[in-house]
């Protein structure tokens, strides 16, 4: 399982506009210290500065005074479950319902450990490495829900990324403060069931925003 305190890629964003207690979401400088956004979306700004987020939902797994990690829903990679499979050389019989996700693309989780798969996932089995988030979201590291989900024995709804995304301690704080990310409780249904290439609109929306007029507001500011 990552650890917070080991985060081995930290990036930092480049300057960003300060924030605004009137913008939906946002949450205020003074009390940023205090705050848990575990199973919490990251909803970038549209002036997000960072071009590996733009345009991104994350899924916040644990926010603490360790940092943060979370997992980027909403940006296919190239590869296809089937794909990462094999580059893990995960052999044997695969079960008929599996054939039917096998082509399912997997997600672009962050930039920390880009070589290893991730599964955020509703729980199941007791894996040899998970995190439970909540009663309906566990974040899995190891092989094993892997191999379950080959076989037809995985969770009922999942979503698999390469990387994940990490934060240093008080660093997401710094980001929001800076107006970079939108906030918003959970809804599993916008990170299981909603396509991929919604999950953004879908996860603004939650804020009871209209994602047209946050566009409209970042083309005037």
């Amino acid at each position: 399982m990552p650890k917070l305190s080991k985060n081995p890629k930290i990036r930092a964003l480049p300057g960003a506009s300060q924030a605004s207690s009137d913008v939906p979401g946002h949450v205020g400088v003074m009390t940023l210290s205090a705050l848990d956004l575990t199973n919490h979306f990251l909803i970038a700004m549209p002036s997000m500065p960072d071009p590996v987020f733009s345009g991104t939902v994350v899924y916040l797994c644990e926010h603490n005074s360790q940092g943060a990690l979370g997992v980027v829903i909403n940006r296919p990679t190239d590869m296809c479950i089937d794909d990462l499979l094999d580059r893990v050389e995960l052999a044997g019989e695969k079960a008929p319902e599996y054939l039917a996700i096998a082509d399912r693309p997997v997600m672009f989780g962050g930039q920390v450990q880009e070589d290893r798969g991730f599964v955020l996932h509703t729980p199941a089995a007791n894996y040899s490495s998970t995190l439970k988030v909540n009663d309906q979201i566990a974040f899995t590291t190891s092989r094993d829900v892997l191999e379950a989900i080959a076989t037809g024995q995985g969770p009922s709804q999942f979503l698999i990324s390469v990387g994940y995304s990490g934060w240093s301690p008080g660093q997401l704080e710094d980001e929001i403060s800076r107006n970079a990310w939108l906030t918003v409780l959970a809804d599993p249904a916008v990170l299981f069931d909603v396509p991929f290439d919604a999950r953004y609109a879908a996860a603004i929306k939650l804020l009871g925003i209209d994602p047209m007029m946050l566009a409209s507001e970042a083309g005037h500011a």
